[in-house]
């Protein structure tokens, strides 16, 4: 199991992350956001149009905050204005931070049931597990377009965990 202070440093690394590849993409500017670059979700604006909607349906399960509107398939196309995806990304970051302050080794230990869509059936999954997979999922995504960008002439800041501003606070 996860302690924690594990979910706080995950929580405060996705939004570092974030913040950089957020700053990157914006001097990209739309037409390069949209270009299809043979990821999953095809670009960048599209890629994280899907964290985002993926991150609210977790919070939804974990902390009771209101569920993203369609599926998978519709994640990618949640987003039609580039401002308001930003702007909705930081507000969820700070939702996310605030939620793994709150979190308790408890509520880690306990199980939850939800229907996935993904499955086509209910699971039932340890919280722990859950928001291992939701902070590995973030990484995941994070990464394409990480590489995305990169491709595009972005450079955005390293990923690595260990370098992290103030991470010695954990």
């Amino acid at each position: 199991m996860i302690a924690q202070d594990h979910v706080r440093l995950m929580a405060r690394y996705n939004a570092w992350q974030n913040v950089s590849l957020y700053r990157e993409a914006d001097t990209l500017g739309e037409a390069a956001r949209r270009l299809e670059r043979g990821a999953f979700f095809s670009s960048i604006h599209a890629t994280l149009s899907h964290l985002i909607w993926a991150d609210k349906a977790w919070m939804h399960r974990f902390d009771g905050t209101g569920k993203p509107v369609g599926g998978i398939r519709e994640s990618a196309g949640l987003y039609s204005d580039w401002l308001v995806m930003r702007e909705d990304r930081v507000r969820l970051d700070a939702a996310i931070c605030d939620w793994a302050d709150r979190v308790d080794e408890n509520w880690l230990s306990l199980a939850t049931t939800w229907y996935s869509g993904s499955q086509g059936k209910d699971v039932t999954r340890a919280n722990w597990l859950q928001v291992v997979h939701f902070f590995n999922h973030q990484t995941h995504h994070r990464g394409q377009v990480h590489a995305m960008i990169t491709a595009a002439g972005g450079k955005p800041d390293d990923t690595d965990i260990v370098f992290m501003p103030n991470v010695e606070a954990f």
